[in-house]
């Protein structure tokens, strides 16, 4: 099995001992969960729904630096701080799946000075 670790164009993991991506076999990439920071600026939006879109932004840049897509995404799995949240989160998120949308598993989560954490499970 060959693995590559992707660690660009998203925020660096803040604690902890992981990769943010690792592609598989080149079929197959973990995208560990991603908050809301923006790279470019270091700061969090405060909104659910701005959090939302940062977040899979960050996703999205860990796959295409790994050669793979948003369209790629077979899983998911949503932290969110409030889950009263949802619809708002699920606007957004529905706003970049669509077609044949991934698998998803949404909870409540403590989530220390953000609202959203997605991780991803991409294949080609």
């Amino acid at each position: 099995m060959k693995r590559q670790v992707i660690t660009d164009q998203a925020p660096q993991p803040l604690a902890g001992a992981y990769s943010q991506g690792l592609v598989i076999d080149e079929k197959r990439m973990y995208v560990a969960g991603q908050g809301p920071m923006n790279v470019k600026t270091g700061v969090a939006p405060q909104a659910v729904s701005e959090q939302a879109a940062q977040v899979i932004e960050n996703i999205r840049a860990i796959l295409e630096a790994g050669g793979f897509s948003l369209a790629d995404v077979v899983k998911t799995t949503v932290h969110l701080a409030d889950i009263g949240d949802f619809a708002e989160f699920n606007k957004v998120y529905t706003s970049y799946f669509t077609g044949v949308l991934p698998v998803r598993t949404t909870v409540q989560s403590v989530l220390p000075g953000i609202l959203v954490e997605i991780d991803v499970i991409a294949e080609k």
